[in-house]
């Protein structure tokens, strides 16, 4: 017993000992995992300098706001805007999908649209009898890899391939300038691009893009061809609140829509189209079966997952707060960069926008003149390309030209981010101000 006790006692230490000697081993892995997850990161580690770790803050703060010497791209419609009001939301909009989730490649077998999850229509539907912008009764729906997918499906389906010629595809100018990209794009003996819609007077059949609200100019738009044998297929990307009052329910045979326009998520690549022909709708699906052997079943579900959020705001409103309420934030926020477009602009007689007429919006009840995602930009005076003088000054537009128009013009997008915007307008006061444009 004693031998015992006093063993024990002898070996007590040692293994405190080791105890201690353990916690220092892991300890030191411990650092050293950490230095090199912050080396994985692109971040300094817990030994760097205190330089570098200035020089971190520095960098950070400069990604936070644009400088001045920096160029400005808006020449792309990136929705970035729309960030401050989904990160305003939390979680609301959050999805969990399941691994067993979107394994198969069909969605609903008993739908034309095989590929088209059932959740996301119902959200499409909802949300159209919602805003009022758009009948959905007696309506097929197409989903598609972004409107621009769908812009291609609806050619597929309405040209004949037993033409002798292919069928003709006009705009009014100025036109969206990605139109005759994608046409012309695989030199397809079904269709062919033949530009400006004001300008064609052949009697040969013809499909015809009215884009409403249009870009680049945010005009309303309506058919300009009035040939016999002309089809229609509307773009109606922009005709949504925070854009253009909703002054009538839109009924056109073949209506496209984009979840880019609607709610600013671009990057789920998600856009519909309502069909009233049950035929040019399975023509459309079997292009889109024929390219892509269907569409994203996750994006499917975020993106209904999003426009459901949009419309409980409205029609839940005792669970959310005034300042959630989706079209009515976004139109405000486009009405306060109008204005300050305006505003810049008014300062001189560099440059001149258009004005819109104002019309009541059947959703809001509001009365406004469009106010379009893109800015219409002519620069005056002595200033012939538009979009190489304010190249010069490191602002990025797009060209009149390439919307069928004059180099005198170019398309602004003005749904950035904040910083992006508001360095625009002050480098554009500065240029409004300029007695000569040579200063």
């Amino acid at each position: 017993m004693g031998f015992s006790l006093m063993r024990n006692q002898k070996f007590m230490p040692t293994i405190k000992h080791l105890l201690i000697i353990s916690i220092a081993i892991n300890a030191g892995l411990l650092l050293k995992l950490l230095h090199h997850e912050h080396e994985w990161a692109g971040l300094p580690g817990p030994d760097t300098n205190q330089k570098n770790e200035v020089r971190l803050v520095k960098d950070v703060l400069h990604k936070a706001k644009p400088a001045t010497d920096q160029y400005i791209n808006l020449d792309h419609g990136d929705p970035t805007m729309y960030e401050v009001y989904w990160k305003q939301m939390g979680d609301k909009t959050t999805l969990v999908l399941s691994g067993w989730q979107s394994i198969s490649y069909f969605s609903d077998t008993k739908n034309h649209c095989w590929f088209l999850e059932p959740g996301f229509a119902n959200a499409v539907t909802r949300l159209h009898n919602l805003v009022g912008n758009a009948q959905t009764r007696n309506y097929h729906i197409v989903v598609g890899t972004g409107s621009t997918q769908l812009f291609q499906a609806a050619l597929y389906a309405l040209s004949p391939s037993n033409a002798p010629e292919p069928m003709s595809i006009v705009s009014a100018a100025p036109f969206y300038s990605s139109y005759p990209l994608i046409i012309d794009c695989l030199k397809s003996g079904l269709y062919k691009w033949k530009g400006d819609a004001s300008k064609f007077n052949k009697d040969d059949p013809y499909i015809e893009l009215v884009t409403s609200p249009n870009n680049p100019d945010g005009s309303i738009r309506q058919a300009v061809v009035n040939g016999s044998g002309g089809i229609l297929v509307h773009d109606l990307a922009y005709y949504w609140p925070q854009y253009t009052p909703i002054s009538f329910q839109a009924n056109h045979d073949i209506m496209l829509f984009t979840v880019s326009k609607c709610t600013g998520h671009a990057g789920i690549r998600i856009g519909w189209a309502l069909v009233k022909d049950k035929e040019v709708a399975k023509k459309m699906t079997k292009f889109i079966e024929i390219s892509s052997i269907g569409v994203s079943k996750d994006s499917q579900l975020r993106a209904a997952k999003i426009l459901d959020v949009i419309a409980d705001t409205y029609e839940h409103t005792e669970k959310f707060d005034k300042s959630t309420l989706f079209f009515h934030y976004v139109y405000n926020e486009m009405a306060k960069r109008w204005r300050q477009l305006r505003s810049a602009v008014s300062k001189g007689q560099t440059f001149s926008l258009l004005d819109f007429p104002v019309e009541k919006c059947n959703f809001s009840g509001q009365r406004f003149g469009t106010q379009p995602a893109f800015a219409w930009l002519k620069c005056e005076k002595s200033i012939d390309d538009c979009e190489k003088f304010l190249k010069k000054h490191k602002i990025l537009t797009r060209s009149g030209t390439h919307f069928g128009s004059s180099e005198k013009y170019v398309r602004i997008s003005l749904i950035s981010h904040k910083e992006e915007y508001d360095e625009f307008i002050r480098r554009l006061s500065l240029l409004s101000s300029m007695k000569s444009p040579h200063e």
